[in-house]
C-alpha cells in the first residue's frame, strides 16, 4: 500500500475555518461486503474495525450537545455495525434527519432482509452508490454481479416508497468517475440516469450526486501504481474554482471515526489528520463544543478534489 499522505503535504490549499456544525458524520466501521476500486476508506469484508456500543452511547451524548440538523452514517457499510438500528432509532427520536450511505447490495446480506422496511419506517434518507448506469462499468468498479443486485435493491426501496418524490423518503444515487477524471455536469447526467434506469429497469430515484474521486487510500494507491498520481493532482489544481471554497462541506461538518475521535471531514479521517490540524487527536468526550466555531480546518492538496470544476461534497456538486 503506497502512502499517499506523503504526496499531499504541500498545503497550497487556502486556509479555511469552521462555521456552525450542521452535520455530524459518523463512520461506524470499515467493514463492508464490497471492496470498490474508488473507495477512499479501504473498506472490505476483511476489515474488523467497528464502533462499539459504548462509543455509540458517547456519540449520542455528543449529538445532544452539538444539536446538528443532520446525522450522516457511513462506513464501510454502516448497516453491518450491530448497533446501527439502535443508533438510527435514537437519532430519529430526537427528530434529527439521517442519511444512510447505502451500497444497495447490503439489502441482500444475511439478517438484512427487512432493512429496506426499517429505513422507510424511520424515514431515513438513502444516499446509494451507483457509479454508472452501465452494468459492465459498475461491475468493473465494484465487482461481478454488483449491478444486478444494486438494481434489485433499488426496486426494493421503490416498493417501500423511496424515489417517488416523497420528501420524507428521499433516494439519492451517487456517481463516481471510473478513473482519473472529473465528474460530468450533475444535472445533465441525472437526466440520463433517470431516463435509462426508468426505461430499462423500471427504477426511480430523486437526485443524482456527482462526487470526485479522492486521491487517497485505495484510489490514491491505484493512481500511484499506474504513474497517474501527479497528473491527477494537477488536473484537480488546474480546475480549482475559488467560488467553491465557501461551500465545502467541512465548514459545517465534523467527522467521527469508529473509535470516537473527531476529524474535519471523512477524507482527513482516512489520512489521520487531527481536527483543526492539531498535533493530537481529539475525542468526542473531550471537545468543548462552544470553542469549535471559527477554528481552523486541516487542509492538504486532496482538498482540491472538493473545489475542482463544479465542486464536490458528500451532497454532490457545489454548483
Amino acid at each position: 500500500m503506497h502512502d499517499t499522505l506523503s504526496l499531499l503535504n504541500t498545503q497550497q490549499f487556502p486556509a479555511i475555518s469552521r462555521e456552525k456544525i450542521e452535520t455530524v458524520q459518523i463512520n461506524l466501521g470499515y467493514r463492508c461486503n464490497q471492496a470498490c476500486l474508488h473507495c477512499h476508506v479501504n473498506a472490505s469484508p476483511d476489515r474488523k474495525e467497528q464502533m462499539s456500543r459504548h462509543t455509540i452511547r458517547q456519540v449520542i451524548e455528543f449529538i445532544d450537545r452539538v444539536k446538528p440538523t443532520v446525522v450522516d452514517l457511513t462506513g464501510g457499510a454502516p448497516e453491518l455495525n450491530p448497533h446501527f438500528r439502535e443508533l438510527v432509532s435514537e437519532i430519529r427520536d430526537r427528530r434529527i434527519s439521517i442519511i444512510d450511505r447505502c451500497n444497495l447490495t447490503i439489502l441482500f446480506e444475511p439478517k438484512q432482509e427487512d432493512l429496506h422496511s426499517f429505513l422507510s419506517h424511520h424515514q431515513v434518507t438513502i444516499t446509494a452508490s451507483l457509479p454508472c448506469y452501465s452494468e459492465s462499468n459498475v461491475n468493473s468498479q465494484r465487482g461481478d454481479g454488483v449491478f444486478k443486485k444494486s438494481i434489485d435493491g433499488l426496486r426494493l426501496l421503490n416498493d417501500v416508497g423511496y424515489g417517488h418524490g416523497d420528501p420524507n423518503l428521499q433516494l439519492h444515487l451517487v456517481y463516481n468517475p471510473l478513473g482519473a477524471s472529473l465528474p460530468p455536469p450533475q444535472e445533465a447526467l441525472e437526466i440520463e440516469y433517470k431516463e435509462h434506469l426508468a426505461k430499462n429497469y423500471g427504477v426511480k430515484f430523486d437526485t443524482l450526486l456527482t462526487i470526485t474521486n479522492m486521491p487517497i487510500k485505495r484510489f490514491g494507491s491505484t493512481l500511484v501504481s499506474r504513474g497517474e498520481f501527479k497528473k491527477y493532482m494537477q488536473l484537480l489544481k488546474d480546475n480549482y474554482s475559488e467560488e467553491n471554497v465557501s461551500s465545502v462541506m467541512c465548514k459545517s461538518l465534523v467527522s467521527i471515526d469508529w473509535e470516537g475521535y473527531l476529524f474535519d471531514c471523512d477524507f482527513n479521517q482516512m489520512l489521520g489528520l487531527p481536527l483543526g490540524d492539531s498535533t493530537q487527536k481529539t475525542h468526542i468526550q473531550d471537545l468543548n463544543t462552544d470553542r469549535i466555531h471559527g477554528k481552523s480546518i486541516a487542509v492538504r492538496d486532496h482538498c482540491f478534489g472538493c473545489t475542482a470544476g463544479r465542486g464536490s461534497s458528500c451532497s454532490g456538486a457545489l454548483q
